[in-house]
């Protein structure tokens, strides 16, 4: 009867800690949730994107769809009807509903603590290491800072919180023996599959969170083989199930998800230009969609050329020239993502201006490509390419199609023969310089503010450059039959594979703009410098508590040392025959140890990135920096605990846990104006308010 009370009283308790937990967490999250009431940071994309959405319009951009997505829906549901142009941070609302996605950004980003909460006990099913771990995110002004906006992260770090959870509900589950095809189990499963596939549908960093979810999976399947008392069979039933929930019903996931996106974005938009002309064929109003066009090319066609790079742009030119220092004063050539009339090129004999009747231009031909709205030539020399000194500069030369023998270009077809003919859109050509042997070609190189940042072309003496192939788009002359583009249109496979390659080369390529803060990865933990979300009167600073990250810190190089001594303890027991300690303690240390991972796995790779990158990226093993650390202050604690007398360890324990929830709610009061609002002078200059939370010169708020 006493242990039934207790353990009624236990759960009483817990209860009550976590309906304060969600109470305060509705209260930090929701208060001012709609201040300020103009376009913070990136919500400039992210709300163009949702309005996208709504008007069905095509765009381009590196992330997956299902976040922007469900920001689309909110806004759908709360009438936001698309319109508002979210041109840029500052810009006010005026009326637009933006309120409804604002909230469900919000929403999300709440429950991550309560979720966190759910986590940290169903690893520890310890009560304190609880509520410190999760205290320190409900506490962390950054963390609160990033997800109260229309923005990707509150949607990514929500999924992967679930995903996070779901995996140790698994594995309990694991532990308690429940059979591998049990309705409760499979369910679970299910759930973490989907969290999984959820996550990485927001951005490609969820795939951060599926390797930690697999080497959680492994280690589960290892202790089941590792158990002699249970059969080899009753691994492999696990292993299957596995596969199936959490690989196999994932991937089915994330492709659905991506066929919503390709099926609500059917209209032609200003990211049709990243895609291949298959592509593009599949989207309403794009001038491919419903079009017909010769099905060869003829000598006297206005075309266009795109070129094969993942993301490749239209050869382009205009009235602009190179400036000095960068090659021959003549005119610019570069490729260009979006249509305009600047990219027609008309194409003609290398000897002359016309031909008699319909001649065919066939692989192995020397043509001339004039500009079709300045009338330059196509034109290379030996001057070196503005961005790429190893290649020759490519402009435009002549005037009204008249210009020299360095405008020659022979035209041939990559995998075919001289003689044959060339089809619109099918033939991939390289244009081979006829003097100085190069092949035409796009270096991927933006160019600097003189070049429009459009991208840079030039001659490559290598023939063999894969950046080199191009194919002809819109091909125009009426003296020819025309057939539908329908026959080049892509399958729903193909644009998918397309869409991958596309976003991961935008990916890679991601450059800042011009006075955009961005950040290192040894920056980061240290809390070294913030972000503005909004600058004007009303300023909100993205920056971590510094008493939250500081001690993330301590406790994240306190546990590295633990598992040394740990380990070498553990290896000169088991040689001297000695039994290795079990207990809460040794469960505390595990759950620990598996917040490092993840805080690891979410955060190193980041070194090893070349693209930009921004304070944000770390806020995803900020999650588990602060579990990690709710769970070692409770294991250290608890391990002082045993050294002193009852009376005197229960004191020391209690002090130091009041001590640090005193401590961390306290800090949160501080530094609150940061998220929720300053106005005044700027932190540096006399009289400003917040002048005592500048603890570090590179705060800048």
């Amino acid at each position: 009867m006493a242990a039934n009370g207790e353990k009624c009283s236990s759960s009483k308790i817990w209860w009550i800690t976590f309906g304060l937990v969600c109470g305060a967490t509705f209260l930090t999250r929701f208060y001012k949730v709609l201040e300020p009431d103009h376009v913070c940071w990136d919500e400039t994309h992210f709300g163009k994107m949702a309005s996208s959405y709504i008007n069905r319009t095509f765009f381009f951009d590196v992330h997956p769809p299902l976040g922007k997505m469900l920001i689309a829906l909110s806004g759908k549901l709360t009438g936001y009807d698309g319109t508002f142009h979210f041109e840029k941070p500052g810009s006010k609302f005026d009326g637009a509903r933006y309120e409804g996605m604002r909230i469900f950004c919000t929403t999300l980003g709440a429950l991550i603590i309560p979720l966190t909460f759910l986590t940290i006990w169903e690893m520890t099913k310890n009560l304190d290491s609880t509520i410190i771990g999760t205290l320190l995110l409900l506490c962390d002004v950054g963390f609160l800072t990033l997800n109260r906006y229309i923005l990707l992260d509150p949607i990514l770090l929500f999924f992967m919180s679930c995903t996070i959870y779901g995996v140790f509900k698994v594995r309990t589950l694991t532990e308690e023996g429940l059979p591998p095809f049990s309705a409760r189990m499979l369910a679970w499963q299910v759930y973490l599959g989907a969290a999984l596939a959820s996550t990485i549908s927001v951005k490609f960093v969820g795939l951060f969170i599926v390797l930690f979810a697999g080497l959680r999976t492994i280690a589960d399947l290892w202790n089941i083989l590792g158990d002699l008392t249970k059969p080899v069979s009753l691994t492999v039933k696990h292993l299957i199930g596995r596969s199936i929930t959490l690989i196999l019903w994932p991937i089915l996931l994330y492709v659905f998800f991506f066929w919503i996106h390709l099926t609500v974005l059917s209209k032609s938009g200003n990211g049709d230009g990243f895609y291949s002309s298959g592509f593009q064929a599949r989207l309403e109003g794009n001038s491919l969609n419903n079009a017909s066009a010769p099905r060869v090319l003829a000598f006297g066609a206005t075309v266009t050329l795109k070129n094969h790079r993942t993301g490749g742009g239209y050869l382009h030119s205009h009235h602009h020239l190179y400036p000095a220092g960068a090659g021959a004063r003549q005119q610019q050539i570069t490729t260009y993502t979006h249509k305009d009339e600047n990219n027609r090129w008309i194409v003609k004999p290398y000897d002359r201006e016309e031909v008699d009747g319909v001649v065919l231009v066939r692989s192995g031909d020397l043509v001339r490509l004039t500009h079709a709205v300045t009338g330059r030539n196509l034109h290379s020399h030996r001057e070196r390419a503005p961005m790429t000194s190893k290649f020759m500069q490519v402009t435009g030369y002549g005037e009204d199609g008249v210009g020299d023998a360095n405008d020659v270009w022979k035209i041939i077809v990559s995998g075919g023969k001289d003689g044959d003919e060339i089809q619109t859109v099918r033939s991939k050509l390289v244009f081979v310089h006829y003097l100085q042997a190069c092949a035409l070609t796009t270096t991927g190189k933006q160019l600097p503010k003189w070049g429009y940042e459009q991208q840079e072309v030039a001659c490559n003496p290598n023939l063999r450059d894969n950046n080199a192939l191009w194919n002809v788009e819109d091909n125009i002359f009426d003296q020819l039959p025309k057939m539908s583009f329908e026959v080049y249109a892509s399958s729903f496979l193909e644009r998918l594979i397309e869409s991958h390659a596309v976003m991961l080369h935008g990916n890679a390529g991601l450059k800042p703009k011009e006075g955009e803060v961005t950040s290192q990865p040894w920056q980061w933990p240290i809390n070294y410098r913030g972000q503005f979300f909004s600058a004007n009167s009303h300023r909100i600073y993205l920056l971590g508590n510094p008493v939250v990250w500081w001690g993330n810190l301590a406790f994240l190089a306190v546990f590295f040392l633990l598992f040394v001594v740990n380990s070498i303890r553990e290896k000169r027991a088991q040689a001297f025959g000695k039994p290795i300690e079990g207990g809460e303690n040794r469960a505390l240390l595990n759950a620990a140890g598996w917040n490092f991972a993840g805080w690891a796995l979410h955060y190193v790779p980041f070194w090893a990135m070349g693209r930009v990158l921004y304070f944000h990226h770390y806020f995803p093993a900020l999650v588990f920096s602060s579990m990690l650390t709710g769970i070692l202050t409770v294991y250290l604690l608890q391990s002082i605990k045993s050294y002193l007398s009852p009376e005197l360890g229960r004191t020391v324990y209690q002090s130091a846990i009041g001590l640090v929830i005193s401590t961390t709610v306290y800090s949160f009061y501080l530094f609150s104006p940061l998220t929720y609002g300053m106005s005044g002078p700027m932190s540096n200059e006399p009289n400003s308010t917040v002048s005592g939370l500048r603890w570090l010169d590179t705060w800048e708020f």
